[in-house]
């Protein structure tokens, strides 16, 4: 998840490159700050620009779009390890649960999303963009985290894309939603429908 010192990955974007790291920092602290504070609207350029103490132009040399600073201060920094395979399928599968809920029920990245959700709406490539960003490589490690707790081959991975995807669509419309309230629940009740959908692979 960012934070507002984790920002490595974002001065890496696809985006201009940084003048300068400290206003870099200003600003992503400043867009998320606002996100939490006023939401996706209340996220203006201007308004960031003055929380951060930078003039617009400071942020449009970076981001030539408010959606690509927004994207970047939401996700550009991916510092939090995935969960390591244990051996044991339920707990696993409870640790990734966890993890993406945490990570969607985020506060900033409740207001950040639908609002880029809707902007990119009539740019496909755009929206693949920010759902890769999201997934990054974590399907292929989800993959093998079932294979390994359930010793079957990753040929079926079909199945596991599948049921990756189930979770995160679950866990995003329940973050969305409902935040973290009743998180012990949601996450107990999503494992045992995910365990009986990976074991009935077997």
């Amino acid at each position: 998840m960012s934070t507002d010192q984790d920002v490595s990955r974002s001065e890496i974007g696809t985006v201009g490159r940084p003048r300068d790291p400290i206003k870099h920092q200003a600003v992503v602290r400043a867009t998320r700050e606002l996100l939490d504070e006023e939401g996706f609207g209340g996220a203006t350029v201007a308004a960031i620009a003055r929380r951060a103490g930078v003039g617009t132009p400071t942020i449009y040399r970076r981001w030539p779009r408010r959606e690509d600073l927004i994207e970047d201060a939401a996700f550009g920094a991916e510092s939090e390890s995935l969960p390591e395979p244990t051996g044991d399928l339920t707990d696993d599968i409870s640790a990734w649960t966890e993890l993406f809920l945490r990570r969607l029920a985020d506060p900033v990245t409740r207001a950040a999303l639908p609002g880029l959700l809707a902007a990119y709406h009539h740019e496909p490539g755009r929206y693949e963009q920010l759902v890769a960003r999201f997934e990054a490589d974590v399907r292929e490690s989800f993959a093998a985290m079932v294979a390994s707790d359930t010793g079957v081959d990753q040929d079926r991975a079909v199945d596991v894309d599948t049921i990756f995807s189930m979770l995160v669509s679950s866990t995003l419309a329940r973050a969305l939603t409902f935040g973290l309230d009743d998180a012990d629940d949601f996450r107990d009740r999503t494992v045992a429908a995910l365990v009986t959908l990976v074991r009935a692979r077997d």
